[in-house]
């Protein structure tokens, strides 16, 4: 039996160690590794260290989240659930939280988020403030990479 396919290149795997990508900060309190940006299908990954006590700005996101927390503990405060180490969490596009980090942490909160579309920063009235995707996401990190010293990092997808 003949068949009559056509080869197509096999598209590789993309790794990224631990230490290939620095952690810099993104504000007091938080710093983050961005491990992944692809502006055009609206998708970034994160890892973040968040210090205890430490509060996100209330949001809204546009698309989806998936996470998952490495150690730590922390909650959104419009939720009772309490996000541990080996915790996976779903939010589904339009879910409005503000993520804040347990005061009773005895170390680092560490956790990854793969976010699709953006992070609408919301004031204490709803209005959006502040935009955060991955385009945004990518400037940051790049700028507080040059800021600290760092080379170019090789984040995937930028």
């Amino acid at each position: 039996m003949t068949t009559n396919a056509i080869a197509f290149p096999v598209p590789s795997a993309l790794h990224r160690g631990e230490n290939e990508l620095p952690f810099v900060p993104y504000q007091e309190g938080v710093t983050f590794q961005l491990l992944q940006a692809d502006i055009a299908a609206g998708l970034w990954v994160v890892r973040v260290r968040f210090q205890p006590g430490v509060t996100i700005q209330r949001h809204k996101h546009t698309g989806e989240v998936f996470g998952f927390t490495l150690r730590g503990a922390w909650k959104y405060l419009e939720y009772p659930e309490v996000n541990t180490a080996g915790s996976y969490l779903y939010e589904p596009a339009g879910s409005v939280h503000t993520l804040h980090v347990l005061e009773s942490n005895k170390e680092v909160t560490d956790a990854w988020f793969a976010i699709r579309g953006a992070n609408l920063n919301l004031d204490d009235h709803g209005n959006v403030e502040t935009v955060l995707d991955a385009g945004a996401a990518l400037e940051i990190y790049l700028a507080q990479c040059r800021q600290a010293g760092h080379p170019q990092p090789d984040v995937i997808g930028a």
